[in-house]
């Protein structure tokens, strides 16, 4: 056999940290030398329930002895039927029709069709800031940062950006930020994307690559409310907010809308991520009547619902409800924001602090008020020296983001916070 050459991962492909992991056990990865890292990344937000937590271990341990792939389009499998009932339980209520692919660009563009199917319309409402992945698609809906955009063109048509309530970007309060971003809606509305050609709006509820950004109190309704009055759908990406990182099971959830009794519900929910403990797995969620909507044939994939991953789905939805963890990361949330917020009094490269639940950042600015990527990075490569695993974010990459699992302890938030504290304290710039 003719030697050829040795094959190697795209150059595209940048690490965030050193590490080449070899096992992983709840909040720690080790390398191939023994070293214990605490990872605070969590794979960018899908190893929920930890690494290798014992329950999806043997679930899909258990699975794959039995059914590895059955394509959803040719022969149903138990485990599809069982996840569909069970998010049920979890889904806000009238959501009853779910269909289902491996990753949440996937899901981004199954709900852009039915968006367009179920309208007839043709144009998209997305805003500042957000990220719903790298397909033709869902990339044209994402404004997180040119690099996820550029050199592709021309990509698809018919999508609109608005203004996110963005309160520290922006300079202003909560209120004054929603009031701003919805003015701006209104003024695309007028002026870019008529109400009758408009299909959907797509909002993230915290944005994830845009800085983790909460959609401060009211904005959510003033969607809501402008997405009725036109007959537009309103899409909520919970991909890497939902599946209790926040410390409610879906981000949106903090929006108690006085105008629609019972709790804020968005027309479309998409999900993947944390779902299934780190397996590819992802979903959008639907009225049945509007998912009937789709044209036949818009919907399919060779590997969705894979019987290995809805598995894993299932262990995770076990351990979630089992072990609390909604509720610890709700617990957990507060004790990390607010060791941040005391880090941040002692580093004065850090601008802001905020977050809901397990999303939290920390953002790095210039004197000036001006993004500083440089510190932040400094301050991200420094933890991992310590052992402290995080990921930047941001239009900018000025903001460093913390993402544990949901299972993890006060002594690991106290743990990481002290790391982090060295990292931006010690020698600093």
């Amino acid at each position: 056999m003719k030697a050829g050459s040795v094959s190697q991962l795209s150059p595209v492909l940048k690490q965030a940290t050193p590490v080449v992991a070899v096992r992983g056990e709840g909040l720690h990865l080790y390398d191939a030398e023994g070293r214990r890292y605490l990872d605070f990344t969590s794979g960018v937000g899908v190893t929920s329930t930890g690494h290798c937590h014992p329950r999806v271990v043997e679930a899909v341990r258990e699975q794959a002895g039995r059914l590895i792939h059955g394509q959803y389009t040719t022969v149903l499998h138990d485990q599809l039927l069982t996840l569909t009932e069970r998010l049920g339980e979890v889904l806000p209520t009238g959501l009853d029709s779910l269909f289902y692919a491996t990753a949440g660009t996937e899901a981004v563009e199954a709900a852009l069709r039915l968006a367009r199917h179920a309208t007839g319309r043709q144009n998209v409402i997305v805003f500042e800031g957000s990220f719903h992945g790298r397909t033709m698609g869902a990339a044209s809906l994402t404004t997180a940062g040119t690099r996820f955009r550029a050199g592709i063109g021309p990509l698809v048509p018919g999508v609109a950006v608005a203004p996110f309530p963005a309160a520290f970007r922006l300079g202003l309060s909560e209120a004054e930020a929603v009031e701003h971003a919805l003015r701006g809606l209104d003024e695309v509305l007028a002026t870019v994307s008529a109400p009758a050609e408009t299909a959907a709006m797509f909002v993230e509820p915290v944005l994830g690559e845009g800085g983790y950004v909460p959609a401060p109190p009211g904005f959510l309704t003033g969607l809501r409310e402008r997405a009725d009055r036109h007959g537009i759908l309103l899409v909520v990406d919970e991909v890497q907010s939902g599946f209790g990182r926040t410390g409610r099971f879906w981000a949106h959830q903090y929006e108690d809308s006085a105008l629609r009794p019972g709790g804020f519900r968005p027309d479309v929910l998409i999900t993947a991520k944390g779902l299934a403990s780190g397996f590819p797995l992802s979903a959008i969620a639907a009225p049945a009547e509007l998912m009937g909507r789709a044209w036949p044939g818009s919907q399919g994939g060779t590997y969705g619902g894979n019987p290995v991953a809805c598995a894993a789905a299932l262990a995770t939805l076990d351990v979630l409800r089992e072990e609390r963890l909604v509720e610890n990361a709700a617990e957990q949330g507060v004790r990390l924001l607010d060791g941040l917020r005391t880090a941040a009094a002692e580093a004065p490269g850090i601008a802001d602090v905020r977050g809901l639940g397990l999303m939290a950042a920390s953002e790095f600015c210039h004197p000036d008020g001006t993004p500083d990527p440089d510190a932040a990075r400094h301050a991200q490569q420094t933890a991992a020296e310590h052992g402290l695993l995080l990921l930047l974010c941001g239009i900018h990459l000025n903001v460093v983001r913390m993402i544990p699992a949901l299972v993890v302890t006060a002594e690991q938030i106290d743990e990481a916070l002290e790391l982090w504290t060295k990292a931006v304290t010690a020698g600093s710039r």
